[in-house]
């Protein structure tokens, strides 16, 4: 398996695991702590959390069959920035409160609007 491979599908994974982590504790330990608004806030965080863990996954799967697409690879950095950014960013919105902190997720968005596109981009192109 190439190299680029392994490396997608393994942060997939691990994407994957915090995802169903972070959305246990926000289902069992954050339910009664934080308003209703900042859960949904948070509950949106992992909901695209698990999407894009996913993706990951699928870059993964796509590098195993074009090892030597660049355009693959850059689709799995830009997802994985868009996962940091965008449920992350909501992650600490309302884990803290803090609304300035609201700048980054459309930022996150966007990356991961873009790693979809290289990926489509990649795909077509096959090579």
């Amino acid at each position: 398996m190439p190299k680029s491979a392994r490396l997608f599908l393994a942060i997939g994974a691990i994407a994957m695991f915090l995802a169903v982590a972070l959305g246990a504790f926000g289902a069992h330990a954050l339910k009664n702590q934080l308003a209703p608004d900042m859960l949904a806030i948070y509950r949106t965080g992992v909901e695209y959390h698990f999407y894009h863990a996913l993706g990951l996954l699928l870059i993964g799967l796509v590098a195993w069959r074009l090892p030597r697409c660049a355009m693959v690879q850059w689709a799995g950095g830009v997802m994985l920035a868009g996962v940091v950014l965008f449920s992350g960013s909501l992650y600490a919105l309302a884990l803290m409160g803090n609304r300035a902190l609201g700048v980054v997720t459309p930022v996150g968005g966007l990356l991961l609007i873009a790693a979809w596109a290289l990926l489509a981009w990649a795909v077509a192109r096959g090579n």
